[in-house]
């Protein structure tokens, strides 16, 4: 008895240093190893579990990005969406059917491709479908860039388009433009997430596809103040649902200024509604520095191209790391506000070192506890995370601890209280489903998944 005691108590202290490091790699480390291939998920609630509840492999070419990119709920189905061939599939029971909802063909070389999809029911009760992407007339993929930000002119797609399509049994048909955006001068900062507003408009996010770098593609909306007219660039636009400017317009009545929600926009993966109040909110990426999160009143200017999170751009010695970081900018002057009818305000929250902020959601739902009914989540594509908010009291702003009391997250530590799930790899969306609870897209292992995030014991 006593040899097996000592036997076992050799295997124990054997095993420590592996225990330890399984901790040390999935607490300490996890921004190193949660990029793409962390083996382990976990939020950081006891009451609730990571489940993954489908995964499939997309292909991609060199000079693509993760085809990983959108999805949305038709009833208790998933629609997921691949950026990179223009197609929508259709997931049903946990099995993917044969034949896609829809095939488009898109230019897709970086951030170009399928991109965005909202839905809704119209009034005869026919499923509607919104689809934003980079439409060509060519194959998938003929558009030619040589770097983040030159493509060759002949190659250019035709533009960044929205459609809306209705449902035929497993088909969408009838497409019907609604808006047709650039897609030049660059691969990048396309932009593309839809919401429906309560005020049932639609809501389209678009970037500036790195225009600054070009006399002739920097804009009044990127806040040059001798740039050349809005072009639909750089900002959140909002139409009606048939694609008209809805009334005068906020910041004038010329098109397409009058379809301009917010500007000053670099680019933006997130935009939600607040289930409460109604206020829109957003995730923005900086080039080197700076990701935000706003409070996007009617409007706002966001503040690019002369400030990004409060800190001023400065020209980086390679193009392709666009900016840095500059000195603090709190009260930017020299702002275009189109006669005083655009507002700049500083973001409500900020992480220093970029975590490539993507989808952004408010949590209307109190499945997973009524402790998070109607918080905001963030998901980062660099570190497979998901942030947690609570809101203040009357939600313009966000509750934050004595550590981000700055608005400003500087390092891993500081990001500890506001973690609520990691080692999910490049998150790309994250919905509430019919069930209510929260399910996540990402580039887990590099293949699409699809995560649910439930209470422990949930069916």
């Amino acid at each position: 008895m006593l040899w097996t005691l000592l036997i076992l108590l050799l295997i124990l202290i054997n095993l420590l240093p592996h225990f330890a490091l399984a901790e040390s790699e999935t607490e300490g480390n996890f921004q190193k190893l949660c990029l793409t291939s962390c083996k382990y998920p976990l939020v950081n609630d006891p009451d609730l579990n990571v489940k993954l509840i489908y995964q499939i492999e997309f292909k991609f070419e060199p000079n693509q990005v993760s085809p990983v990119s959108t999805m949305t709920f038709l009833g208790e189905d998933i629609l997921i969406l691949n950026k990179n061939n223009g197609t929508i599939y259709r997931i049903k029971n946990g099995t993917m059917l044969d034949t896609p909802l829809l095939d488009v063909s898109v230019a897709n070389k970086r951030e170009r491709g399928l991109l965005g999809i909202a839905n809704f029911k119209d009034k005869n009760s026919v499923d509607n479908f919104l689809l934003y992407f980079t439409e060509t007339q060519q194959n998938d993929g003929t558009d030619i860039c040589r770097v983040t930000y030159y493509c060759e002119p002949s190659s250019n797609p035709i533009g960044n388009r929205l459609y809306k399509y209705q449902l035929d049994n497993n088909r969408l048909v009838n497409p019907t433009l609604l808006l047709d955006l650039p897609a030049a001068p660059a691969p990048t900062h396309n932009g593309g997430i839809i919401k429906i507003g309560p005020d049932k408009n639609l809501y389209v996010v678009i970037g500036d596809l790195q225009g600054y770098y070009n006399k002739s593609s920097s804009t009044r909306v990127q806040n040059f103040k001798n740039g050349s007219s809005p072009d639909g660039r750089a900002g959140i636009l909002r139409i009606t649902q048939d694609g008209h400017a809805v009334e005068n317009g906020i910041l004038g009545n010329e098109f397409p200024l009058n379809l301009y929600y917010a500007y000053g926009i670099r680019n933006s993966f997130g935009i939600d509604f607040d289930p409460v109040t109604g206020n829109l909110w957003d995730s923005e990426n900086g080039p080197e520095y700076g990701d935000e999160i706003n409070l996007v009143n009617p409007g706002f200017n966001s503040g690019w191209n002369t400030v990004q999170g409060i800190w001023k751009p400065i020209n980086g010695k390679d193009p392709d790391l666009d900016f840095i970081a500059g000195s603090e900018l709190l009260y930017p002057k020299d702002l275009v506000d189109f006669g005083g009818k655009g507002k700049y305000s500083a973001p409500e929250f900020m992480w220093k070192d970029p975590i490539g902020v993507t989808a952004i959601k408010f949590l209307n739902s109190d499945k997973l506890g009524k402790k998070y009914e109607n918080d905001l989540f963030v998901g980062s594509a660099h570190l497979g995370t998901i942030f947690h908010f609570d809101l203040n009291k009357d939600r313009t702003g966000l509750k934050l601890d004595r550590l981000l009391k700055d608005k400003i997250a500087n390092n891993i530590q500081e990001m500890q209280n506001i973690t609520f799930s990691k080692g999910l790899g490049p998150i790309t969306d994250i919905k509430v489903g019919p069930d209510g609870y929260m399910y996540v897209l990402s580039d887990y292992m590099s293949k699409a998944t699809i995560f649910r995030i439930a209470p422990t014991g949930a069916n």
